[in-house]
């Protein structure tokens, strides 16, 4: 049962806004809310008690009583909202969802969990939370352990990434801001998507207009090889697309006329209305999760070749991409994916590494050769996280040669003071040792997994036949989630 949430002492003296008649918070607050029947659990960020109906036999609503949360379950037609177990089965008739998946699952590219990677893997996703648990339940010495390991396995993979800069010149009335004005604009977001489709050229996926060779029909050549002839442009695919904006200027800058935009969510003040008002560009939105998205069936794109590309792919939605984009399953699904589209490139900017899952991951592989297990990797992830925390005034990125402090710190000087069995059996903690950390030591720990699995990623399209790169396409000033993948058939 839910324990009483009570204000502070010092909020009686604090006026919440009126609810239901109710001014008053604090002690006066707590009688109204009895009064009036209502959830008796305190909002400090509101100074007052919810306002919604308690349920029965309990003084909190479905929302704080924390006696009725195992019961809950995410709705299974959208995660996003969650129903007592016992009622589940009525709710999923009349989730309003529902009528969205009907009308989805009739699309012939719609083939579920198709992207998925690893179906043999059934393993339920594992929270931030469950991985900070499992890293500080470890003892010093298996931390110090997996820390080894993990700077090991970045001296192994991981070389050199270039920083990569861009600002092209087919993208320059954007940056000086010579757009309609009703378009959103805001500086980071702004050089962040003409780095990338200035990453693109330099890289040699995209032409800008008055090149003579652009892309356009191809024909199969020798093994998966396709000839680029000369003609209309490549379509562009944005995975993750939200508003679709970085879309929005690569048709805007390079003149592409045939656009799909794959997002799962619903979004408002959308790039489509702006786009919709060129005449010669085509548009689909699919509204669909990237796992979920055959994209050989989308009927619009078949026979064209096209780009792959994406600003801020969440955690497992770049491996999705790319197993959407160069299918692994089966060579039948290599060749049914071949003869209708023609991939040209790819460029994916990653992010929120902390949320991959092994399951979906690209180049597990990768992992076990090197000794490092899945519970390894799930630690990976979540140090990842330590790159975004940090101050970002300082090029903490570029220290790819600084080793976590705590190696010297904790294992060389702390057991030459205290004796390993006095350090080790001691009070200590990993929860301590993280905590006193130094913040740019903990940064860049940080990227050093970030760099571990995004080049995981590139090394396994290597393996399939294609030129892979990771570049820095900006400053981590701008934005610490500054990694940019991309690839090629060669």
């Amino acid at each position: 049962m839910s324990r009483l949430r009570t204000p502070p002492e010092s909020s009686s003296s604090i006026s919440s806004t009126a609810v239901g008649g109710d001014e008053a918070a604090g002690g006066n607050g707590l009688v109204n809310a009895l009064k009036e029947k209502r959830c008796q659990f305190w909002l400090p960020n509101k100074s007052r008690y919810c306002a919604n109906s308690p349920l029965p036999l309990s003084m909190f609503c479905g929302n704080h009583d924390s006696s009725a949360s195992h019961r809950r379950l995410p709705c299974p037609l959208d995660p996003s909202h969650s129903v007592f177990k016992e009622n589940l089965e009525s709710h999923l008739k009349r989730c309003p969802s529902r009528k969205q998946v009907i009308a989805l699952e009739a699309h012939a590219y719609y083939s579920k969990g198709i992207n998925s990677g690893f179906i043999d893997f059934a393993d339920d996703d594992i929270s931030s939370e469950a991985k900070r648990r499992a890293i500080y339940g470890l003892n010093i010495l298996d931390f110090l352990a997996l820390v080894k390991k993990i700077e090991s396995l970045h001296a192994a993979v991981v070389g050199y990434l270039e920083d990569s800069y861009l600002m092209p010149e087919a993208c320059e009335k954007w940056l000086r801001r010579q757009i309609d004005s009703k378009i959103p604009y805001q500086e980071k977001h702004v050089l962040q998507q003409a780095s990338i489709l200035g990453n693109m050229e330099k890289f040699g996926i995209l032409h800008r207009p008055k090149d003579e060779i652009i892309g356009s029909v191809l024909e199969e050549g020798e093994g998966n090889n396709f000839v680029q002839k000369k003609g209309e442009l490549p379509a562009v695919v944005e995975f993750g697309a939200g508003r679709g904006y970085l879309t929005h200027m690569l048709a805007d800058s390079y003149g592409i006329h045939r656009i799909f935009l794959v997002e799962r969510r619903s979004y408002k003040l959308k790039a489509d209305r702006s786009l919709r008002q060129n005449e010669s560009i085509q548009l689909e939105r699919l509204r669909i999760d990237i796992e979920d998205l055959n994209l050989h069936a989308v009927e619009s794109l078949n026979g064209h070749p096209y780009l792959a590309v994406g600003k801020h792919l969440c955690g497992n939605a770049t491996d999705l991409t790319i197993n959407c984009c160069h299918p692994q399953k089966t060579d039948r699904s290599k060749k049914a994916f071949s003869s209708t589209c023609h991939l040209q490139g790819i460029a994916l900017a990653t992010c929120c590494h902390h949320i991959c899952q092994w399951k979906h991951y690209s180049n597990r592989r990768l992992f076990l050769d090197h000794g490092i297990t899945k519970q390894d990797f799930y630690a990976i992830t979540w140090f990842s996280s330590w790159a975004v925390d940090a101050d970002h005034s300082s090029n903490l990125s570029n220290q790819s040669d600084r080793s976590m402090d705590i190696n010297a710190r904790e294992v060389n000087e702390v057991q030459k003071l205290f004796g390993p069995v006095e350090y080790f059996m001691g009070d200590r903690s990993v929860e301590e040792i993280i905590r006193n950390m130094k913040a740019v030591d903990r940064a860049a720990f940080g990227f050093k997994c970030k760099d571990i699995i995004d080049m995981g990623r590139v090394l396994w399209l290597r393996e399939q036949g294609l030129d892979a790169v990771l570049v820095k396409y900006v400053p981590h000033r701008i934005s610490p989630e500054n990694h940019l993948l991309l690839a090629k058939f060669r």
